[in-house]
């Protein structure tokens, strides 16, 4: 498992969760890593792997939710020929896979109550039995495991082995979400921006803008260091002039006029009570551009007009860009991109 991600930060929590990993890393005992998504938990598996006695072994993964629950236990644990339908010939499984190194199960709370008894024994005892075999193999494998679940509420739930738990658990480490990673997101998006700018081949790093830069800190980041490395690297290539500080983000990449509107229930005539029910707001008013008469030329008068609704909403939003996008619906590249057709880029007033 190679990566291209580092781990990049200066926060405390951050930096006091890498601390654990690195400590963790030189025991060859079981390391569950607990984390929203997108907060690096493959990484911190990675370092465990590379710091530990057994870095020149292999590193297996397996993602639990990516296969169905009647094939986990034979990508597990491995098969014999003629075991079950299809089984052709017979394969070892990640177990067996990872001898000598590092066996990393993402997604751990996915696995079926089958697949939890058989790896319960294989942490325990060390081996492994084929579906299908009458003999174990011995195998020496560290696990390391993932989940974005709380686990001992599944426990008490009676969704996942208290016993399995008690084997995986010895040390656990919660990686913080980037939104309480204090300082960490202007450090993380200077880092995703220059390695953009140089895959464009651009000159030099530009930066971000005093407005793009204030958007940046102030997002919530729902899917962390992942989403906030999609948004810069989107606002990097999108961005047109690599002489300026770029100064356009764009957060939601569905974000269009054009979207497909979201299904939305039939409302009943009346409520409950017989008061009929409350009628959608009214939208804003159209823009007060008015269409260019005197053309017989449909595209001409097509463009006459678009022309005169951008000009007529820069001059209502005081010649404000985003206020102007807002007031359109449209995103901020797409007015960028009207604007300079009809070379109003640059229009002050």
């Amino acid at each position: 498992m190679e990566r291209e991600a580092q781990f990049i930060g200066q926060s405390l929590a951050f930096l006091d969760s890498v601390e654990r990993a690195s400590r963790a890393a030189a025991l060859n005992r079981p390391v569950l890593v607990i984390g929203e998504r997108g907060t690096g938990k493959e990484l911190v598996a990675e370092r465990l792997h590379r710091l530990s006695s057994r870095w020149d072994g292999p590193l297996v993964v397996m993602n639990c939710a990516a296969l169905p629950e009647t094939l986990i236990e034979a990508e597990l644990f491995g098969h014999e020929a003629g075991a079950f339908t299809g089984a052709t010939k017979a394969r070892a499984g990640r177990f067996e896979e990872a001898d000598g190194g590092t066996l990393f199960l993402d997604e751990l709370a996915t696995l079926s109550t089958g697949a939890q008894e058989r790896l319960l024994r294989a942490v325990e005892y060390g081996e492994v039995t084929r579906i299908g075999a009458s003999r174990p193999v011995r195998v020496d494998v560290r696990i390391v495991a993932a989940t974005n679940e709380h686990l001992p509420a599944l426990v008490d739930q009676g969704r996942f082995r208290a016993d399995l738990l008690d084997r995986l658990s010895f040390e656990v480490i919660t990686l913080p979400p980037l939104r309480v990673r204090e300082g960490d997101v202007p450090v993380l998006a200077d880092h995703f921006g220059r390695r953009m700018a140089a895959e464009l081949g651009w000159p030099y790093w530009p930066g971000f803008g005093t407005a793009a830069a204030a958007e940046l800190a102030r997002h919530d980041w729902p899917g962390n260091v992942r989403e906030l490395r999609n948004v810069v690297e989107r606002a990097v290539y999108r961005w047109e002039d690599p002489e300026r500080p770029i100064d356009a983000i764009e957060f939601d990449p569905f974000d269009s006029p054009w979207r497909p509107a979201a299904a939305r229930p039939v409302a009943p005539p009346h409520s409950d009570d017989g008061e009929a029910p409350a009628r959608p707001a009214v939208q804003a008013a159209a823009p007060s551009a008015a269409p260019p008469v005197g053309c017989d030329d449909f595209r001409a008068a097509v463009l006459l007009y678009e022309k005169a609704l951008l000009e007529d909403a820069l001059k209502r939003c005081r010649f404000n860009q985003r206020a102007t996008a807002a007031a359109l619906k449209l995103s901020y590249d797409q007015l960028r991109h009207a604007l300079r057709r009809h070379d109003l880029l640059d229009r002050q007033g």
